[in-house]
């Protein structure tokens, strides 16, 4: 795994530099020096102090690591002084978050909601645990990244693919493939039986059921195909949630956002044969692999704005 991006010393400096308590004080020891009387003698001992205190914070791991996950939120564009965000923005989000729950059975969509829900709860406990009461939303800065809405965003689709299979597996009748593959075979060799070993290659009738068994055994492993994929997909649902469970519990006691912030990203990018599959399946679920991923842990997602009537019983 690559090593994550070091913000750097002028950078580290600059942050422990303008760090506000450190300005009050600076700045406060710098005015008493001068007003002293002796600021030939006081001003230098207050740089002192100040070459000291920056030497010592920008060499401590903690902070530095801190500093270094804000540079990557900056690049990523998910800043403490976030990007505004329009109506427009908000709304395009919640209408295709919706668009996939309103699809899903009631079940399924209530797994999605709790897993969301979840998330949600442990960012405010972790705000809570640091006493950052100041983002409404609840969302902790470690856990509001873009790679925590991806893994929501492929966990939803899953069920989405899941639940396309699992419709496609009860409409296809195996039993009755397995029955018009042997019933072809038979009557392909009553007929090879019937017009010789030499006229076989030119009997239109030998030549039709030859096409009709192929046809049926690719039904067969196409059956076989997606029942294997049910079960991948079922195993990686497990996963996946277990996955993003821990990550944002792990975030209540944990202090240090830069590793927070690597564990999230490591996990995200993990999951490229989850989003194979999906690819695979999109015609069944229709959920496009081009889209960009919508911002799940910021959209509202209350029971009002969800559409009536959706869901039913799972599949």
């Amino acid at each position: 795994m690559a090593e994550p991006k070091k913000a750097g010393l002028l950078r580290y400096l600059k942050e422990a530099f303008t760090f506000r308590w450190n300005m009050l004080v600076f700045g406060g020891a710098a005015a008493a020096a001068v007003v002293s009387g002796h600021a030939d003698i006081a001003i230098p001992l207050v740089v002192a102090a100040e070459v000291v205190y920056l030497a010592g914070l920008t060499t401590l791991p903690r902070f530095q690591g801190a500093i270094d996950a804000k540079v990557r939120a900056e690049e990523r564009g998910q800043t403490g002084q976030r990007a505004a965000v329009t109506p427009q923005d908000v709304g395009d989000a919640r209408d295709r978050i919706l668009e996939v729950l309103k699809s899903l059975t009631e079940d399924r969509r209530s797994r999605f909601l709790r897993l969301r829900a979840r998330c949600v709860e442990m960012s405010r406990i972790a705000n809570a645990v640091r006493g950052d009461t100041r983002d409404s939303s609840g969302a902790s800065t470690e856990l509001r990244t873009p790679a925590l809405d991806r893994l929501l965003w492929v966990f939803l689709r899953l069920l989405l693919s899941e639940q396309a299979i699992s419709r496609f597996l009860q409409a296809a009748d195996e039993a009755s493939i397995e029955k018009t593959v042997g019933d072809l075979k038979i009557r392909r060799k009553k007929r090879a039986d019937s017009v010789g070993e030499a006229n076989q290659a030119d009997d239109r009738i030998i030549r039709s059921l030859d096409d009709s068994i192929s046809t049926a055994e690719a039904r067969k492993e196409n059956v076989e195909k997606a029942r294997h994929n049910a079960e991948f997909i079922a195993t990686e649902l497990d996963r996946l949630e277990n996955k993003i469970q821990a990550v944002t519990e792990l975030a209540v006691g944990h202090t240090d956002p830069n590793e927070m912030s690597h564990r999230i990203d490591a996990i995200s990018d993990g999951i490229q044969q989850t989003e194979q599959t999906i690819r695979e399946l999109q015609q069944i679920t229709g959920v496009s692999d081009a889209d960009t991923t919508p911002s799940i842990l910021d959209t509202d997602l209350t029971p009002q704005r969800q559409v009536e009537g959706a869901g039913g019983r799972r599949s």
